[in-house]
């Protein structure tokens, strides 16, 4: 058992390895479509690209987060995702990246559409909608877990000492 839990740890470090080089890659398309918008004539046509570079960085932000929270949950710490503590604390990490991410995007999108079509706002409001769904739903998550952490008191004192050990 020890040998399969040790390759569910290569393995999530694989995948980590490989956010990683996607965000790293997404950084430099962004960096490049930023340069392009510094040559370009200054005005709207630099202001959407400088608006694009921001939504692929963005998405780099959600690649790097998501690489993190796998090396930290599931290589460093070995925890046991079971754990209801583990559970609440690893998605409430998920919804932040997602929803900021999808936040940052629907800015994006808006920005396009006002500009280039005007017949995408409905698909960029169903998007901004969805994000505030999506935030309100992790506000509803937090309210009713604050409840299930007073139950789990050392639990939480554990996840606690566990992330003392992360830091430098």
């Amino acid at each position: 058992m020890k040998h399969l839990m040790l390759a569910f740890g290569v393995v999530h470090g694989m995948i980590a390895l490989l956010f990683t080089a996607a965000a790293l890659f997404l950084i430099v398309v962004g960096a490049q479509l930023g340069w392009h918008a510094l040559q370009a004539d200054s005005g709207l046509s630099a202001a959407q690209e400088v608006i694009e570079a921001i939504g692929i960085l963005a998405a780099a932000v959600v690649a790097l987060q998501i690489a993190e929270t796998i090396i930290e949950e599931e290589v460093v710490r070995d925890a046991d995702i079971s754990a209801p503590t583990r559970v609440r604390r690893f998605l409430s990490r998920f919804f932040v990246v997602v929803v900021v991410a999808l936040a940052i995007e629907g800015l994006v999108a808006t920005f396009r559409a006002v500009h280039d079509d005007a017949s995408e706002l409905l698909y960029v409001a169903a998007l901004v909608a969805g994000v505030g769904v999506l935030l309100a739903a992790w506000g509803v998550f937090i309210h009713l877990n604050r409840s299930a952490e007073e139950l789990e008191p050392a639990a939480m004192e554990e996840a606690q000492a566990e992330d003392e050990k992360l830091k430098p």
